[in-house]
C-alpha cells in the first residue's frame, strides 16, 4: 500500500511542478526577448553617440586646413546636431514615426559626413595630416561598430517579433504581456544599393 504524502509537502510539491512546467513553455520568452533587443538598441545609440562625439574633432581639423569649405563643415556640424536631439530610446523603439524621424537623421549625417570626406580629396596635405588620419581611421572603425550593432539589434528584434506572432508567444504575450508590441527595425537608405564615390 502506497504512503500518502502529507498535505504541506503535497502542496509543496505541486507547486515545484507547475513552476518547472511554466519556466519550460516559455512563458518568460516575451520579457527575455524584449530585454535583448532593448539592449542590443542601447548598443546601437552608443556607437552613433561615439560618432557624434568624433565629429566636432573631424570638422575642426579640417577647418584648419580648408577655410573655403564652409558649406561642406556647416552640413556636418548642422547634421549632427540634428541626429542627436532626435531620440528614440528603448522605451519607444515601437513606434515606427519616431523610428522612421531617427534613422533619417542618422542618414543625414552619414551623407555629410561622405561629402566631408570626398572634399578632403582636395587636400593632399589634410589627407597626410596625423590628426586627420587617426580621426578618419577611428570614424571608420566606429562606422562599422553601427553596422554591427545595427546587425544585432535587427537579429533581436526579430527573435522577439517573432516570438509575439507565433504560437504559444503570441498567446503568452495575449495573457501576460498585453502591452507588449513589435519593434521597429531598420531599413536601408534609399540608394543605399550604390557605393559611395570616396577614394582613398
Amino acid at each position: 500500500m502506497a504512503m500518502a504524502l502529507p498535505n504541506p509537502l503535497r502542496v509543496a510539491l505541486m507547486g515545484l511542478i507547475l513552476g518547472f512546467g511554466l519556466s519550460a513553455c516559455g512563458i518568460n520568452n516575451v520579457p527575455t526577448l524584449e530585454e535583448q533587443a532593448k539592449s542590443a538598441w542601447s548598443e546601437v545609440q552608443n556607437q552613433y553617440q561615439r560618432r557624434a562625439d568624433l565629429i566636432p574633432n573631424l570638422v575642426e581639423t579640417v577647418k584648419g586646413f580648408a577655410q573655403q569649405e564652409r558649406e561642406v563643415l556647416t552640413q556636418v556640424v548642422e547634421a549632427r546636431a540634428k541626429a542627436t536631439q532626435v531620440r528614440v530610446d528603448a522605451s519607444t523603439i515601437t513606434d515606427p514615426e519616431k523610428f522612421r524621424q531617427f534613422q533619417e537623421a542618422q542618414n543625414q549625417l552619414s551623407g555629410a559626413l561622405s561629402r566631408l570626406l570626398v572634399t578632403v580629396e582636395r587636400y593632399p596635405e589634410l589627407k597626410s595630416n596625423a590628426n586627420f588620419l587617426a580621426l578618419q581611421s577611428q570614424l571608420e572603425g566606429t562606422e562599422n561598430r553601427i553596422a554591427v550593432a545595427r546587425r544585432d539589434y535587427i537579429e533581436t528584434v526579430r527573435a522577439y517579433n517573432t516570438e509575439l506572432r507565433t504560437i504559444p508567444g503570441r498567446w503568452i504575450a495575449a495573457v501576460m504581456y498585453p502591452d507588449a508590441k513589435p519593434m521597429e527595425t531598420f531599413t536601408a537608405t534609399a540608394g543605399s544599393e550604390q557605393p559611395p564615390a570616396v577614394k582613398f
